[in-house]
C-alpha cells in the first residue's frame, strides 16, 4: 500500500511539473522580450549640454509662457499626436526662449510647432 501512494504521489509531481513547463515556453512564446532601443536618446541627455524637463523653469513667468505654448499645441488638431506631445521646456533667465524637443511627422509640423512657440514667446515677452 505504502508503495503505490508513493509511486502515485511520484506521478502526480511529475506531471504537475511538466505542464509548468509547458505554461512556462507558451509564455515565452507569447511575450516580447525586446527592450525598447532607445540608449542613443539616453546618451545624448547624458552629457548635461541637452535641455531635459529638469531644466524647466520653476518662476511664475516660465511655467505661463510653457502653458500657454502647450494650450497652442494642443489646440491644433492638424497635428499629430507626437507633435501635441513634443517637451517644452523654458530655463530661468531665458528671455522668452523655449527648447522643444521630440518626434514630429514631418519638417512642416516641426515649423508649425516652433511658429506656435515663437508666436507665444514674443506675446509673452512684449506683454
Amino acid at each position: 500500500m505504502k508503495s503505490f501512494v508513493f509511486v502515485l504521489l511520484i506521478t502526480v509531481m511529475a506531471v504537475a511539473c511538466s505542464r509548468d513547463k509547458q505554461n512556462q515556453s507558451a509564455n515565452d512564446r507569447t511575450s516580447t522580450n525586446v527592450a525598447a532601443d532607445n540608449s542613443g536618446r539616453n546618451a545624448r541627455d547624458r552629457d548635461g549640454a541637452t535641455k531635459t524637463s529638469a531644466d524647466q523653469s520653476e518662476n511664475e513667468a516660465d511655467r505661463a509662457l510653457t502653458q500657454k505654448i502647450r494650450q497652442a499645441i494642443t489646440s491644433d488638431e492638424a497635428l499629430s499626436t507626437n507633435g501635441q506631445n513634443v517637451k517644452i521646456i523654458t530655463s530661468d533667465g531665458s528671455d522668452g526662449k523655449v527648447t522643444l524637443r521630440g518626434p514630429v511627422k514631418s519638417a512642416k509640423e516641426k515649423a508649425d510647432i516652433a511658429a506656435k512657440a515663437t508666436q507665444e514667446s514674443n506675446r509673452s515677452t512684449t506683454n
